[in-house]
C-alpha cells in the first residue's frame, strides 16, 4: 500500500528487460501486438524477483515482455499523464488506492468480461475488494500487506517484557525498555490508521457519503498516540519528511525496541546490526486500545491493464500468470510478501516462511480502506494533522476538524461532515 506516502522512491532510472518470444503463439492473435510493457513499482529488494517472473511468464505464454522499474512516488502521476495521451504501459502495478481513481478516469480496462474476473473465489476478500469500482472489476490482486508490530526479541527478553497487546502495555514496558527507546512512532498518515481503526474510527463512511475523520473515536486515537510520547514511552521524528528513514535506522541499529511497519521492511531490517541473526526479529499484531482489538489497515498492489492497449490478450495472459498460485508462492518464498490467494497460504514452503506466517492473521483481520476514487487523496491532509498532533503543535480535535474541512472543500465535496 502499498501506501501513498510511506515508501521511498525506488530507482529513478528505468531498467528495461526484453524477453524473447517463446515457442507458443499466445501474443499473435489478430489485433494483439504480442508485446507487453509492464511498469513495476516495487522496491529494489523486490524488482529483480518480479522481473524474473515476468520473463518466465512471457516464455511460457509465447509473447514478449518489456519490464520497466519505475519510482513508486512518481508512478501514479506518470501513468495518468501517459494514459491521458494514449501512451504508457500495457500492464501497471498499481497501489490499491489508485485503482478506483484510474477506473473513474477511464484509464484502465474493465476486466469483467475476461478470464481474470471469471473466477475470483481463491482471492482474499479484502484485497479483492480493492479491485472493484461501481460493481465492475478493474484489477487483479498481486500482493497484500498490512502493518504489524516488529520487535527486537533480545531487548524484550533482557527486559523481561512480552510483546505488548495494548498501548497501555507499551507504557508499562517503557521503564524496562529505556523510555522513549521503547517504540518509534512514524508520524505518517498511514501509520495513524492502527490507532484510528483500533479505536473504532475511520476517515470516511463511503456508503453513507459522510466525513468521519474528526469523530470522537479518532480524537481519542490521536490522543492515545500523543499520550505515548508524553509518557516517554515512545519517540518520533519532528521532521515528517525523514520520519520513516529515522524509524528504520533506529530499529535496525537496535536503538529502539519496537516499531510498527509492513512486510516490505523485513529485507532492510535483516541488513541491520541488530538483526544479523534473523531469529532476533519478532513480529506480532499491532497493539490496540484493548487486547485483541488492534486493527491495522490493508494495503497492497493490483495489476491493471491500460485502456487503449494494443496487447490486451497478451496482457490478460500475463496477469493470469503473474497473479497465479505458482507465482504468488515464489514471491512469498523469496521476498516474504503476502499472497492474495487463499490456496497460496496452504503451500508448505509459504507456511514455513516466518514473516508470511506471522502476517497471515494480521492480514485476515485487516481493516479495509474506502475504495473510492478519492481514497489516495485522504492521506496528505491527515499526514499534516498527525504530525502536528505528535509534535504538540495542535490538539487532536482542532487538527482533525481542519482535516474534515479540507476533505469537504477539496477531496469529497459531495460528502457531509460528521
Amino acid at each position: 500500500m502499498r501506501r501513498t506516502t510511506l515508501v521511498t522512491a525506488v530507482a529513478a532510472a528505468s531498467a528495461l528487460v526484453l524477453t524473447a518470444c517463446g515457442g507458443g503463439d499466445g501474443g499473435s492473435e489478430a489485433g494483439d501486438s504480442g508485446e507487453v510493457t509492464f511498469w513495476d513499482t516495487s522496491g529494489p529488494n523486490e524488482s529483480p524477483v518480479f522481473t524474473k517472473l515476468a520473463q518466465d511468464c512471457a516464455t511460457k505464454g509465447g509473447y514478449r515482455v518489456k519490464t520497466e522499474t519505475v519510482a513508486f512516488d512518481q508512478a501514479l502521476n506518470n501513468y495518468r499523464t501517459a494514459a491521458q495521451g494514449g501512451q504508457g504501459p500495457d500492464v501497471f502495478r498499481a497501489e490499491v488506492a489508485w485503482v478506483p481513481q484510474l477506473a473513474k478516469l477511464g484509464y484502465v480496462v474493465d476486466l469483467t468480461g475476461t478470464e481474470l474476473a471469471s473466477d475470483t473465489s481463491d482471492f482474499l476478500d479484502t484485497p479483492l475488494g480493492s479491485t472493484k469500482f461501481e460493481g465492475k472489476s478493474y484489477g487483479v490482486p498481486q500482493v497484500t500487506d498490512s502493518l504489524a508490530l516488529f520487535y527486537n526479541k533480545k531487548l524484550l527478553a533482557d527486559a523481561g517484557v512480552e510483546p505488548p497487546k495494548t498501548w497501555d502495555e507499551v507504557k508499562s514496558a517503557a521503564a524496562e525498555l529505556g523510555g522513549e527507546k521503547t517504540l518509534f512512532i512514524n508520524n505518517d498518515a498511514y501509520y495513524a490508521l492502527p490507532f484510528i481503526y483500533g479505536a473504532g474510527g475511520d476517515l470516511v463512511d463511503a456508503e453513507a457519503k459522510k466525513i468521519v475523520v474528526n469523530s470522537a473515536e479518532n480524537v481519542k486515537a490521536l490522543e492515545t498516540a500523543k499520550g505515548l510520547l508524553d509518557a516517554k514511552a515512545a519517540g518520533t521524528a519532528l521532521d515528517p519528511a525523514n520520519s520513516y528513514n529515522n524509524m528504520q535506522a533506529a530499529f535496525t541499529s537496535g536503538e529502539v525496541a519496537m516499531v510498527v511497519n509492513g512486510p516490505w521492511s523485513v529485507a532492510d531490517y535483516l541488513k541491520g546490526a541488530a538483526f544479523t541473526d534473523a531469529a532476533n526479529l519478532g513480529i506480532a499484531p499491532v497493539p490496540g486500545d484493548t487486547a485483541g482489538k488492534g486493527t491495522a489497515p490493508v494495503g497492497g498492489h493490483n495489476y491493471v491493464i491500460r485502456q487503449g492497449t494494443k496487447a490486451k490478450d497478451s496482457s490478460v495472459e500475463f496477469i493470469a500468470c503473474m497473479s497465479g498460485v505458482e507465482s504468488q508462492v515464489a514471491v512469498a518464498k523469496e521476498l516474504g510478501l503476502l499472497p492474495t490467494r487463499k490456496s497460496a497460504y496452504e503451500n508448505a514452503d509459504v507456511q514455513a516462511n516466518e514473516v508470511v506466517s506471522a502476517f497471515e492473521p494480521v492480514v485476515t483481520a485487516a481493516h479495509p480502506r474506502a475504495w473510492i476514487p478519492e481514497g489516495g487523496q485522504l492521506f496528505d491532509p491527515l499526514k499534516i494533522a498527525y504530525a502536528d498532533v505528535l509534535a504538540g503543535k495542535k490538539d487532536a480535535k482542532t487538527a482533525l476538524d481542519e482535516v474534515a474541512k479540507t476533505y469537504k472543500d477539496t477531496v469529497v465535496p459531495d460528502y457531509t461532515v460528521g
